[in-house]
């Protein structure tokens, strides 16, 4: 699969006092780029726990900080898929400014998935796994604006 961008802009809130992007946020980051992969490809996270019963967790993170992001930069955040298997899938992840591409973070990133009501694995739901093999072409970026 293709990667998928979703761009992003740094606020205060993102930043320790020094105007640096703290680096627990690039996760938030992460989290929210996985986000809209998962709506690009057709799934709403709350509507996949209220009606399907399941939803997914972070099982691991391996984080890299190369660069700092800074207060007002504009990031693109990538997901793409690097393993899949019936109950999890692991996620390669890298967040870069926009104006000179800066590569500021990577990560590894597995998720599982779970029954919402027993926390237990579960597999990922058909039609997710049906989207994740057949998406071969590049997913447009839900956030275009800089």
């Amino acid at each position: 699969m293709s990667d998928f961008s979703h761009g992003l802009r740094v606020y205060w809130e993102d930043t320790d006092a020094g105007g640096v992007v703290f680096y627990a946020n690039y996760l938030k980051f992460f989290e929210r780029a996985r986000t809209e992969w998962l709506r690009a490809l057709g799934f709403e996270q709350e509507q996949l726990r209220v009606e399907g019963g399941a939803m997914f967790i972070v099982g691991s993170t391996s984080v890299r900080y190369l660069s700092p992001a800074r207060l007002d930069d504009f990031l693109h955040v990538s997901v793409r898929l690097t393993e899949r298997g019936r109950v999890s899938m692991t996620l390669f992840q890298q967040a870069r400014r926009a104006s000179d591409g800066a590569l500021l973070a990577e990560g590894e990133i597995r998720i599982g998935c779970v029954n919402s009501h027993s926390f237990k694995p579960t597999r990922i739901p058909a039609p997710i796994l049906q989207a994740l093999d057949t998406h071969a072409t590049p997913l447009l970026p839900v956030t275009t604006q800089e």
